[in-house]
């Protein structure tokens, strides 16, 4: 099979720049305000209706002019009258000899109405108007030829509004039918994006189980073996430490095993959740030298529970970051209330001791981790990071309307602050972007 030079050389230099280059997308069309449609539509009408009526019956007011006129008039009310519009134009027609306006209102009673009998009286009525001459007495039953010619006139005339108003009539309807399908299609493929998510939950959930719960287990079993085995309490209780961290790691992962296993988890809470009563044992069993500091903040009535579990990862993920880059380092964990200086809460300081106290069981929180620069003779761990610990608590503080803050300190160490209001607001359904990021840890 012989291939031509001209089929080869296409072939052989698809996509060089030999080729035409591609077309640019069509720019969006500009569309009118929704007044000057509306208004447009409104007014078009009539003023085509009055311009027919003064071209046919001239400027000289009469009985012809003044019935044309009506009828132009009377398209003002052709959307929500159709019918009692069209009837009060027919004396135009067989009048003034005017065509414009009753076949426009013909055309509403076709596009608004679309009743068969409705259609098919008024149309006989458009005809007859046409047809018939005014005065009556003017008509000539002999003459077939100009009697033939009007009667085709009257029927062009009658059954042309019919057919354009049920056509726009049946292209809206289908217009609002294929965006309900489209709407119907969209939902469909929101399900089978649902579906997919569940089904990559399962399989996460199932990875999990398979993996970090095997080796985790191991930890806690060996620990176990150590604590009985051990001779020196300090490796009993190090044995311990490590056996309560792997059980309660455990039992954090089954829970959100079950959570990804389940349909429609995003909705369930993932128990048990951490609250800030609970940040003296994490610092227990964190193994750095940390200097816990709250005053009682962390045990103030009214805060949320988001707001809680919040500053509790933040200081957990705090506390993991000194473990991996400042060995040996002294840590201070401050909780304390956010100073909220708000125009409004010092108009309203002298409405009594109540209010003083509601605001003072409502009042923000700041959660403070610093560290001091890391010991020289401490051996760093090792532990692998993934640089993206600081970004996810910038967004966690982000989502309940606060902020974070994260960079390091003169002495050489690294603080995280991170301020949250009184009345957090709900996360957006779409992600929120993180700008000016803090230096990845």
């Amino acid at each position: 099979m012989t291939v031509s030079p001209l089929r080869s050389f296409r072939g052989t230099h698809r996509g060089s720049s030999l080729d035409p280059l591609p077309s640019p997308p069509p720019a969006p069309r500009r569309r009118l305000p929704r007044w000057a449609t509306h208004w447009g539509s409104l007014l078009v009408p009539v003023t085509l209706a009055v311009a027919d009526a003064l071209l046919v019956n001239g400027v000289t007011f009469g009985l012809e002019l003044n019935v044309s006129l009506v009828a132009a008039g009377a398209l003002l009310l052709r959307r929500r009258f159709p019918a009692l519009v069209f009837l009060s134009t027919l004396p135009g027609i067989l009048i003034g000899y005017v065509w414009f306006a009753p076949m426009i209102a013909l055309y509403t009673v076709a596009e608004r109405r679309p009743d068969r009998r409705l259609l098919g009286i008024s149309a006989l009525l458009l005809a007859a108007a046409h047809f018939v001459p005014w005065p009556v007495s003017d008509f000539e039953p002999t003459a077939y030829r100009e009697n033939t010619l009007t009667l085709i006139d009257a029927c062009v005339t009658s059954v042309g509004p019919v057919a354009l108003g049920l056509l726009v009539r049946t292209r809206g309807e289908l217009a609002a039918r294929i965006k309900d399908l489209t709407r119907s299609r969209r939902h469909a493929d929101e399900l089978i994006a649902a579906q997919v998510l569940s089904t990559e939950r399962a399989r996460l959930a199932r990875e999990m189980h398979d993996v970090v719960a095997h080796q985790v287990s191991l930890i806690s079993l060996q620990a176990g073996a150590v604590q009985i085995s051990a001779e020196d309490p300090k490796a009993r209780e190090g044995a311990r430490t490590i056996r309560e961290l792997s059980v309660r790691t455990l039992d954090e992962l089954r829970h959100m095993v079950g959570i990804l296993r389940a349909a429609g988890g995003d909705h369930e809470e993932l128990t048990p959740q951490p609250r800030l009563a609970d940040l003296p044992r994490l610092i227990e069993l964190s193994a750095l030298n940390v200097a816990y500091e709250a005053g009682g903040a962390e045990a103030r009535a009214g805060r949320p529970e988001a707001v809680e579990r919040a500053a509790f990862r933040i200081v957990q993920e705090a506390l993991t970051n000194v473990r991996k880059h400042a060995p040996g380092a002294r840590v201070t964990v401050r909780v304390s209330d956010a100073q909220e200086t708000d125009g409004a809460e010092e108009g309203e300081g002298a409405e009594g001791d109540e209010g003083a106290q509601e605001d003072e069981d409502a009042r923000g929180l700041r959660v403070e981790v610093r560290n001091g620069p890391p010991d020289a003779s401490a051996v760093a761990p090792g532990l692998p990071g993934g640089g993206h610990g600081l970004i996810g608590l910038r967004e966690r503080a982000q989502l309940l309307g606060g902020t974070l803050e994260a960079g390091p300190t003169d002495e050489g160490g690294f603080v995280v602050r991170a301020d949250f209001p009184k009345t957090p607001r709900m996360p957006e359904p779409r992600a929120q972007g993180v700008s000016g990021a803090p230096p990845q840890r």
